[in-house]
């Protein structure tokens, strides 16, 4: 998702202080129900200033339960395809998931900081904090527009303390149909 000089990572969190979201009457282990499945992706990407599509697919499978689940990308850049996948694993005692990210591109790395935080009014939020060659960094991903066949999925960055967020990654998906 991110390129980062990977030795220059530090990570720390605060966690959000909004409660869980009652919309579910759960917990929030579920709320990432909604994905399972196989969807298409259009992909739109910040390069240089300016946004260039590509198309793909996603799966999403539910592991432990439901507490966890995996989420493989396909991306077709013109560069080559590539993959990635999100691991998530949901926290019973915060109430937090948190969201890993491994890139086709680096394997070998070590994963991205993941980044935590819950849905509320239907509209999932996630952040982490790390130091990118020796600066602050906040990444945000943001989980919206969710749909029986279509959702939404945002990555922004911000370097002055979320102050402003820069949205440098939109996945729009929809639901592939079954058969």
């Amino acid at each position: 998702m991110k390129h980062v000089n990977r030795l220059a990572v530090a990570v720390a969190f605060t966690a959000p202080s909004s409660a869980s979201d009652s919309r579910a009457g759960t917990d929030g282990s579920h709320d990432f129900d909604f994905e399972v499945g196989n969807w298409n992706v259009v992909h739109h990407l910040k390069r240089n200033g300016a946004w260039v599509d590509y198309t793909g697919t996603a799966s999403n499978h539910p592991l432990m339960n439901g507490a966890a689940n995996i989420e493989q990308q396909t991306i077709k850049r013109r560069q080559g395809t590539t993959y990635g996948v999100a691991l998530r694993g949901y926290d019973a005692k915060t109430h937090l998931w948190s969201i890993w990210w491994l890139d086709s591109r680096a394997l070998s790395g070590p994963l991205d900081p993941p980044v935590r935080g819950r849905f509320v009014g239907g509209v999932g939020t996630f952040y982490s904090d790390e130091t990118v060659n020796g600066k602050p960094h906040k990444t945000r991903y943001i989980w919206s527009h969710i749909t029986a066949r279509s959702a939404r999925w945002e990555q922004a960055y911000s370097t002055d303390g979320g102050k402003t967020w820069e949205t440098n990654w939109i996945m729009e998906l929809a639901r592939r149909p079954s058969g």
